[in-house]
């Protein structure tokens, strides 16, 4: 049984900017987006996703952007205009979730570009909603606590369900059954998230319940593992690779093709952030500062509640442990993009194709919008990676909403994957649970 919510209590003020008004959350992940909204309605906020992404967002988002923009943009700019289409849309009550952050990438211009975009539209009255990493969103005030940790365990949770979903659909014996487990997993995880506890050990007590649950509805599904399947790491730009519109579900067209999946976790990047403010608090001479102190504090909390939501999962996930440490993935790549002369989501990736290599996998794709800078950049040294680990297949597939023989281009990769898989120096250790079940 999960542990009972009391009343919610601990609302927003009348004060905050979002008191009576909907917020709509942009769907870069399925889960990892209902899973937020969970968290903001369990501040007293109406929060929910935006809808699915459809030929409409496209069109509103061409219609507001010149084509220089990435990808993403058009897709969440449109996707937020659609809702000004709505009947009974009232701009005064409307709220839109868009976090921002400083550095290269252009992601640090989406809120200012919407904002415009609204009052050019005739809609200046719609808050954006734009917590930043740099302000640990102390945008939520008192509630700013409450809402950075439940982010947090709803974002390992919802990265739980996701890996549970990946290893167990390209082997079931009943089409579709993954997806409903799935669904039914993450429904039942924003009932939990939605609600207010008594206490962090209350909510952390439900969440374990809830995630055993799915545990055992995974568990319970009819497979048939043969091992046979080339496992593909799939990295690349956080919005295009987890955001099955915008990467015209590529996964999915992988599995269909005979290939197993594993993705790079929403959580990684959370960790390489940590990482980089401690390395530029070192830079700056800063390690000793009341800025450290809560950076090091947050990160024993962060890791503490992973490993209590993780622990319970150790034989599902043997053969797809994560690196123990975000140390390991920047080690990986060093000889490729040095810590101090790159940063950002190609440092992550490059890493990470590293570590699949030496994990045993079978080739590694990086998904990016087309431009984007980090698909770039890596692209230009993964065929030294791929010839520095005995020629792992390694391929970046860009998107900008066109259309594209990808089912071709996922063939002839696949088929390099499977020459790979059969004279790989690194083995793939085996699931101890993945194997066949009767209906």
């Amino acid at each position: 049984m999960h542990e009972h919510p009391v009343e919610n209590s601990r609302t927003i003020p009348r004060s905050h900017p979002l008191y009576g008004k909907k917020i709509y959350v942009p769907r870069m992940v399925e889960g990892t987006a209902r899973a937020l909204a969970a968290v903001l309605r369990s501040l007293g906020v109406d929060a929910e996703v935006t809808p699915p992404s459809n030929a409409r967002t496209l069109d509103l988002g061409g219609k507001f952007s010149s084509g220089d923009e990435c990808y993403p943009l058009k897709v969440t700019l449109g996707d937020f205009l659609q809702i000004t289409e709505q009947p009974g849309f009232d701009p005064k009550k409307t709220a839109f979730f868009m976090v921002t952050g400083h550095g290269p990438c252009r992601f640090g211009q989406y809120a200012p570009y919407l904002k415009s975009v609204l009052t050019q539209i005739g809609y200046p009255e719609v808050t954006i909603c734009q917590p930043s990493t740099e302000k640990g969103y102390s945008d939520f005030g008192e509630s700013s606590t409450l809402f950075t940790r439940g982010v947090w365990r709803a974002i390992v949770a919802a990265d739980i369900l996701l890996k549970l979903l990946l290893k167990s659909r390209p082997y079931e014996i009943t089409e579709g059954s993954a997806d409903a487990a799935f669904e039914e997993s993450l429904q039942a995880l924003c009932k939990v998230l939605e609600v207010t506890y008594a206490s962090f050990d209350k909510q952390m007590a439900a969440l374990c319940g809830c995630l055993l649950e799915a545990r055992e509805r995974f568990r319970k599904l009819p497979v048939q593992f043969d091992g046979g399947k080339p496992l593909i790491g799939v990295v690349g730009e956080i919005f295009c690779r987890l955001n099955e519109f915008s990467n015209n579900e590529l996964v999915r067209r992988l599995e269909v093709a005979g290939a197993e999946v594993w993705m790079n976790d929403f959580s990684e990047w959370i960790w390489y952030a940590n990482a980089d403010q401690r390395r530029r608090l070192q830079i700056f001479g800063r390690r000793f500062s009341m800025e450290a102190a809560e950076a090091h504090v947050r990160n024993f909390i962060q890791r503490k509640d992973e490993h209590i939501l993780l622990a319970m999962f150790r034989e599902d996930f043997r053969g797809y442990e994560e690196p123990h440490e975000i140390q390991v993935v920047l080690d990986g790549a060093e000889p490729y993009l040095p810590a101090l002369g790159a940063n950002g989501e190609m440092v992550v990736n490059v890493g990470k194709a590293v570590y699949f290599a030496h994990k045993g996998l079978d080739g590694v794709i990086d998904i990016s919008p087309f431009t984007c800078m980090n698909g770039i950049v890596g692209e230009a040294v993964y065929p030294r990676i791929s010839r520095d680990h005995a020629g792992i297949p390694i391929r970046n597939f860009y998107f900008d909403g066109t259309n594209s023989d990808l089912d071709r281009d996922i063939g002839i990769f696949l088929e390099l994957a499977r020459s790979y898989q059969r004279h790989k120096p690194w083995r793939r250790e085996m699931p101890a649970i993945a194997k066949a079940a009767t209906p």
